[in-house]
């Protein structure tokens, strides 16, 4: 059959970003691990990927979305989803804002109760990431570091669309 195209391969078995990410995911799934090992059932529930916005509005306190996205550096709609599953869980819950149309977000006695342990183990992940970086020739913040650097220079989003301009496919 001449008139037939090849078939396309799949691009998504070759990935840079692969071994990145399931280190990444790893690493989280250990720190979620040591929340459900934890010997009270305190902590139940709670997820790993939570517990930087738990603790930022422990230190400051009830915020909207909007500032504790900016808090932590994320999107808007991505605290909106997140909110939303620690209030589901009962690990935040809402009150009324400034004004009659906004509310903020704060600790639920729940999410209060566990803050100092939450705090504990957040020290004790960056102490042992500063041990796994001292173990290593080139620790991961450099590795973050120098690619900031270069992408301040040229964007990922330049470099990207540089290489579909010479892609036939992305016509």
């Amino acid at each position: 059959m001449a008139d037939e195209p090849p078939p396309t391969a799949d691009p998504t078995h070759e990935s840079l970003w692969r071994p990145l990410r399931l280190l990444q995911a790893s690493m989280h799934a250990d720190i979620g691990r040591l929340y459900a090992e934890a010997r009270t059932g305190e902590t139940a529930g709670l997820k790993a990927s939570w517990v930087m916005e738990l603790l930022r509005l422990h230190a400051a306190g009830p915020m909207t979305i909007t500032e504790l996205a900016e808090s932590v550096g994320r999107t808007h709609s991505a605290l909106s989803q997140k909110v939303a599953a620690m209030r589901a869980a009962g690990w935040v819950r809402t009150i009324p804002g400034d004004d009659a149309r906004s509310k903020k977000v704060t600790l639920t006695d729940r999410a209060g109760a566990v803050v100092g342990r939450l705090a504990a183990e957040w020290r004790a992940t960056e102490a042992a990431l500063a041990e796994l970086e001292a173990e290593i020739p080139y620790p991961l913040s450099r590795v973050v570091a120098d690619i900031e650097q270069a992408l301040a220079r040229r964007s990922f989003h330049d470099r990207i669309a540089e290489k579909l301009a010479e892609d036939p496919s992305w016509d």
